[in-house]
């Protein structure tokens, strides 16, 4: 969450915060990319360029759908609705997330970020009722961040596979939007040629683990480069 003052949710706190339906996800205005989990590659990768970025502390990898050309850029947000047919879960989460307790390694708490537009006590989805129980608003929310978190999981075990029969390759692109040239760097994609060399048995391992299909997915999404050239061009 980009937003400050995250806090945990409790109803003593937050009994009367209501949370407004979002038009265009002001809260990654900025913000070029985003999270994406293996889940989501066939339906986000017919919008979005989907590739990998490697955090530089931890080595591990992370994929993520690209809203921009450049860090601080993005096409979706320039108006008043979202610019796409598709919203990557994470950001629709917003302004909740499940984060880990801290305490116990397997708990999670779900908290709030309280400074940001949707945020009030007036408009929107009640999270709790008069009762100070959870509305139904607030359950659906909160299985659906319980579902993502899984998912997270999965992505990661996707990630790991990559990287573990040395299908990551990084891929420094430029494109030229009006004659000017802008270079996009630090992303990774699979090598199709190293994927198309793997052994008999590492290609059926993959495909048993049902891998092949977000594989492809990714490979063709990169296609949706040509898309944010286009809304560059038409925002320059």
């Amino acid at each position: 969450m980009s937003q400050q003052n995250i806090q945990p949710l409790n109803k003593n706190i937050h009994g009367k915060i209501k949370i407004k339906q979002q038009s265009n996800f002001a809260h990654i205005k900025g913000q070029h990319l985003a999270p994406v989990v293996v889940h989501e590659f066939s339906r986000a990768g017919s919008e979005f360029p989907v590739c990998f970025v490697k955090n530089s502390d931890s080595g591990s990898f992370q994929p993520v759908a690209l809203f921009g050309v450049k860090p601080g850029e993005n096409a979706y947000t320039e108006t008043e609705r979202w610019e796409g047919t598709y919203v990557p879960a994470v950001v629709t989460h917003f302004p909740l997330a499940l984060v880990a307790d801290g305490k116990e390694e397997d708990k999670f708490m779900v908290v709030i970020a309280t400074e940001n537009e949707v945020v009030n006590e007036e408009d929107g989805a009640a999270l709790f009722d008069d009762n100070g129980d959870e509305t139904e608003f607030l359950a659906r929310r909160k299985e659906a961040l319980g579902k993502y978190l899984e998912h997270t999981h999965m992505t990661k075990m996707f990630t790991e596979v990559l990287v573990e029969k040395d299908l990551l390759v990084q891929q420094n692109l430029e494109i030229t939007v009006k004659e000017e040239k802008i270079q996009i760097n630090g992303l990774y994609l699979v090598d199709e040629k190293k994927l198309n060399e793997l052994s008999d048995e590492d290609y059926l391992d993959l495909r048993k683990r049902g891998l092949i299909g977000p594989i492809y997915a990714h490979l063709n999404s990169m296609h949706q480069i040509n898309r944010l050239v286009t809304k560059k061009a038409a925002l320059s």
